[in-house]
């Protein structure tokens, strides 16, 4: 029977588990992708981790993501990180939207998922004593920056920057800067020695900013409203964090511990515009210490469609929204699969079983 699961492994992180197996307490670094509902195939993974796996050795911990990796980063950091989860692929699964609509509804709507995704316990996130949240956002510069919510001046911006990274990756740079909302007691020092061409802001999450910050990193450009405002960051447009980290090529080489990486793909791309650019791909010592697990083709071939969820769905189921849900959560049951073949191999790693990464 074929593995539902792909695991590749850095070079460190194999040489560390022939040593020792998998452990929960080596566990320094939790990244999530941005991707939309393609998190959704990861709630299973993501109930395991912190539902139990990383319960049984407490430690501080790094949760880093970009929009939905984001949001599913600030589920793992409740008192109940289990019941957090649920909430969120509910609450994702089920949304519903006219045959049209514009940005400012779209935002509205996700707006309101976020404040039912919170709660009210905002305060058990900012107060973790050992998930410490690290959410990722994007500030407009230059013409980017100047759009002022103007929808010719947002799609001019953007063609400007795409144009730049095709030439570079580096030339991103002129449009974006990368934001990292981080948890009150981790400064996110990690992050703040520049590791690429992208100026870096930091800002403590807090009550006045939690709710911004995680709407502004999953703000789709041109889909929805960037976020503004928010407080404590600079001033300017803030929008979806996976535009400079789709896939979070972060420099975690800098932490001695391991990297656990539930991902809904197999390699890692860096910016959601280096996504038709294979040769982008990450590589390099960051990805030593990783652990990367995610669907194997074999298990999404036996999906609905024979695909993971994906933000196309809306238009292509189109109004058809019971179908779509229904879509989406059997994938979502599906993915218990995923947490019980990684389950399986953590306790007794099979080397042979894995790929390079």
């Amino acid at each position: 029977m074929m593995s539902p699961i792909t695991i590749r492994l850095g070079q460190a992180a194999r040489e560390r588990i022939a040593r020792e197996g998998v452990r929960a307490a080596d566990v320094a670094v939790v990244p999530a992708a941005a991707g939309g509902p393609k998190g959704l195939i990861l709630n299973g993974l993501d109930l395991w981790l912190f539902g139990s796996f990383l319960q049984q050795a407490p430690r501080p911990r790094k949760l880093v993501g970009a929009s939905i990796g984001a949001w599913r980063m600030a589920a793992s950091a409740f008192d109940d990180p289990v019941a957090g989860h649920r909430r969120l692929a509910h609450l994702y699964a089920h949304q519903r939207y006219p045959a049209k609509v514009t940005p400012a509804y779209i935002s509205q709507n996700i707006g309101q998922l976020l404040d039912e995704l919170l709660d009210g316990r905002a305060g058990e996130i900012l107060g973790h004593p050992h998930h410490h949240l690290n959410v990722l956002t994007v500030r407009g510069t230059g013409a980017l920056g100047r759009s002022n919510g103007v929808r010719w001046r947002e799609t001019t911006g953007f063609l400007l920057a795409a144009a730049g990274n095709a030439m570079a990756r580096s030339r991103l740079a002129a449009s974006m800067e990368r934001v990292v909302f981080h948890h009150p007691h981790d400064d996110a020092h990690w992050l703040r020695q520049p590791f690429d061409a992208f100026a870096g802001h930091f800002v403590a999450l807090g009550h006045a900013n939690l709710r911004d910050a995680l709407q502004a990193s999953g703000s789709i450009p041109l889909v929805l409203e960037a976020v503004t405002g928010i407080a404590g960051a600079p001033p300017g447009p803030h929008w979806d964090g996976g535009l400079i980290d789709y896939h979070l090529h972060l420099p975690y080489q800098r932490d001695p511990g391991l990297v656990l990486y539930p991902h809904f793909s197999d390699h890692l791309v860096p910016g959601w515009l280096d996504k038709s650019m294979p040769w982008r791909r990450a590589r390099g010592a960051a990805l030593d210490n990783m652990i990367l697990v995610s669907p194997s083709p074999d298990f999404v071939a036996g999906l609905p469609n024979g695909k993971l969820p994906d933000r196309k769905d809306f238009t292509v189921y189109g109004q058809h929204h019971d179908t779509r849900i229904r879509h989406w959560l059997h994938a979502i049951g599906e993915s218990e699969r995923l947490a019980e073949a990684f389950a399986r191999w953590c306790e007794k790693p099979d080397l042979n079983a894995t790929l390079p990464l």
